[in-house]
């Protein structure tokens, strides 16, 4: 009779049990993410690794499952990647109408090929849904590596996630109101010859300009990342800051699609300055890591 009774109470109490497991999910992903945010890596010297590789049936099990687990997240991102170009298909006609605005639209292009505007077609939809995939790939591969970074290492490398999304965007599009404006006028016309435009030789230049100059704003991003990693120090930065402009002078006459100073110069300026603010972030990385680690030697 009693388990008569437990099955009409199980039954009856499913929806309510339902309705709290629903209301309690955001409650418990806050949880597990700060207990997460909060554990400590373990700590042990790569020599040790590398020997206990070789001696003890863990570690070579332990690193196994380190790779299953960067497959996992791999594959996850291939998926994210498809996911982007799915939803840029849609938007597709209005990304070429718009990336087209700098040569006066689309009727300034001329296709001779049967398969070129195919070939247009398929570029800007896998460069827009790598942009738009851009943030879950960026958190695919921090899951990935967040359990060997300590607590403080953790959150500012996820607080730095819509930053280096904003950064992305920033560069795409200093490159499509500044630089296309400035560049296009000079290379169309250019010993006065005037150019006829075809659509696969246009998108091409305008999205890997647009690309690269999105992935050198991520400088930032990048210098905080090995300051946090123990392989660069921001005293190394501040001393080798004319190496640094001579490079990115190299880099931006790279990038620059014209030749004349003025647009190299729009370059050199922001990535000069992203440098600069770069060593700053890199300090105050430093000062964080310091004040951790007597934070930690404290409680100890």
């Amino acid at each position: 009779m009693s388990k008569f009774f437990r099955g009409v109470w199980v039954v009856i109490s499913a929806p309510f049990r339902a309705l709290w497991w629903i209301v309690s999910l955001p409650f418990r992903w806050i949880k597990n993410g700060i207990g997460f945010l909060r554990s400590e890596p373990s700590e042990q010297p790569l020599s040790e690794m590398f020997v206990s590789l070789t001696t003890e049936q863990e570690t070579r099990q332990a690193l196994v499952e380190e790779i299953e687990a960067f497959r996992k997240h791999l594959l996850r991102s291939v998926l994210w990647l498809v996911v982007g170009i799915g939803i840029s298909f849609a938007f597709n006609q209005r990304m070429i109408e718009f990336l087209a605005v700098p040569v006066g639209g689309l009727d300034a292009l001329k296709a001779i090929d049967v398969t070129e505007s195919v070939g247009v077609f398929m570029r800007v939809s896998l460069i827009a849904g790598a942009a738009i995939a851009f943030i879950p790939i960026f958190f695919e591969f921090w899951l990935f590596a967040a359990p060997g970074l300590r607590p403080m290492e953790k959150t500012s490398s996820l607080i730095a996630l819509p930053f280096a999304a904003l950064l992305f965007i920033g560069g795409m599009a200093f490159s499509y109101y500044v630089i296309l404006p400035s560049g296009l006028p000079i290379l169309l016309n250019f010993i006065g010859v005037q150019a006829e435009l075809r659509p696969t030789s246009y998108f091409n230049f305008v999205t890997g300009l647009m690309f690269w100059l999105g992935v050198a704003f991520e400088f930032p991003i990048l210098i905080v990342a090995l300051t946090m990693m123990r392989i660069v120090k921001p005293k190394m930065l501040k001393d080798q800051w004319r190496l640094a402009i001579v490079i990115i002078a190299i880099l931006a006459a790279m990038i620059t699609p014209t030749v004349d100073p003025v647009n190299m110069a729009l370059v050199m300026v922001p990535t000069s300055a992203l440098y600069f603010i770069s060593i700053g972030l890199s300090y105050l990385v430093v000062f964080l890591q310091r004040k951790s680690d007597i934070e930690q030697e404290t409680t100890e």
